[in-house]
């Protein structure tokens, strides 16, 4: 399973607020996601994403794709 892990990143850099990483997007990567696009992203694991908007992020909190996105391997029955 992989686990979206925004918030604890933008929280390890001090980010605590949409508005904050929209301005940093903005300001780092030349990139714009809408309000409703950065609540998204804040409040739910997305389904799917476009590489521009990943490359955007990692560059913005300097950070790679592994570090919004761990993945745990799911948990096996006993006796499987």
């Amino acid at each position: 399973m992989l686990v979206w892990m925004l918030r604890k990143v933008m929280a390890e850099r001090g980010i605590w607020t949409g508005a904050a990483l929209a301005r940093l997007l903005k300001e780092k990567a030349g990139y714009s996601l809408s309000a409703a696009s950065i609540s998204a992203l804040l409040t739910g694991q997305p389904k799917q994403m476009k590489a521009d908007t990943l490359d955007a992020l990692c560059t913005a909190l300097e950070c790679t794709p592994s570090d919004l996105w761990v993945h745990t391997p799911p948990k096996q029955k006993e006796g499987a």
